[in-house]
C-alpha cells in the first residue's frame, strides 16, 4: 500500500518559462533541480503549507509536449482571488475562466500556465 503522495509531474517544452510562472505568478518555491539518469531536466517546486511537490520536467528527446484541453489541472487555495487575478494579469496571465461563486460561497477561477496546463484557484468562503 502507498503511504504518501510525494509529487505530481508535468512535462513541458520550455522549462524556464514554466518554472518562472510557478515561482513568479503562483509564488511557489524551488526546492531542488537536477538532471535525471536518463537525461531529463527536473525542477521540484513547493507550495507554502503543502507537503506534496510539483515536478516540472523537460525531456526533449521524448518529443514535444502537446497538452490536451481539459486533461488535468492543479488546484491552489488563494486568500484573495480578486487580488491574485489582478497581479497575475499584470504579469501577463489573465484568468481564463471565472471567477465563479459556488452555492457554498467558495469562489473559484482558472488560469492557464505557459504550456497550456490549467490551474484552478480557490478562495474559501468567508
Amino acid at each position: 500500500m502507498v503511504t504518501k503522495l510525494l509529487h505530481t509531474r508535468y512535462r513541458v517544452n520550455d522549462l524556464e518559462k514554466t518554472v518562472n510562472f510557478y515561482k513568479d505568478v503562483l509564488g511557489l518555491a524551488e526546492i531542488r533541480r537536477h538532471k535525471s539518469p536518463r537525461g531529463s531536466e527536473l525542477v521540484f517546486l513547493k507550495t507554502p503549507g503543502s507537503e506534496e511537490l510539483i515536478e516540472i520536467c523537460a525531456y526533449p528527446s521524448s518529443g514535444p509536449v502537446v497538452v490536451g484541453p481539459d486533461l488535468t489541472h492543479l488546484a491552489f487555495e488563494v486568500e484573495d482571488l480578486q487580488k491574485f487575478a489582478q497581479e497575475a494579469a499584470a504579469k501577463g496571465y489573465p484568468l481564463s475562466d471565472g471567477p465563479t461563486t459556488s452555492s457554498t460561497g467558495t469562489v473559484f477561477a482558472f488560469i492557464d500556465a505557459p504550456e497550456g496546463y490549467e490551474i484552478e484557484l480557490i478562495q474559501a468562503p468567508e
